[in-house]
């Protein structure tokens, strides 16, 4: 799946973000036939898979509603994959990386750490 315009411009943005907050970043969208990763980071010992959602401003649903049961479960599936291919002895963990633009139209991520427990 190709990311376009805003979508695209939420994806940078949450990379520059988790950069700047010490992540190494491993992989950006990671696609395989069970769905797509948008972020694979390290942070400390730990691996990320992260979803960035992004909205624009005036929006009325925060950008994290939109990762359902079903996108979840999707996610899952395709860090397994990831995992099968890549094998990593360390804890896992799953973000939300919501990005939407302020009143000012500063944009701001709000990171939302270990939204899927296992």
């Amino acid at each position: 799946m190709k990311v376009y315009g805003l979508g695209l411009k939420g994806e940078q943005i949450a990379r520059k973000y988790l950069l700047k907050k010490g992540y190494k970043i491993i992989a950006t969208n990671f696609q395989c036939r069970f769905g797509e990763l948008d972020l694979i980071a390290q942070d400390q010992n730990c691996l990320v898979f992260c979803e960035v959602k992004t909205r624009s401003a005036g929006m009325v649903a925060a950008p994290q509603e939109s990762v359902t049961p079903a996108k979840q479960r999707k996610m899952i599936k395709t860090a397994e994959h990831w995992l099968m291919e890549n094998p990593v002895d360390a804890p896992l963990r799953f973000d939300v990386l919501a990005v939407f633009p302020d009143s000012f139209g500063k944009w701001t991520v709000e990171h939302l750490e270990n939204v899927i427990v296992l």
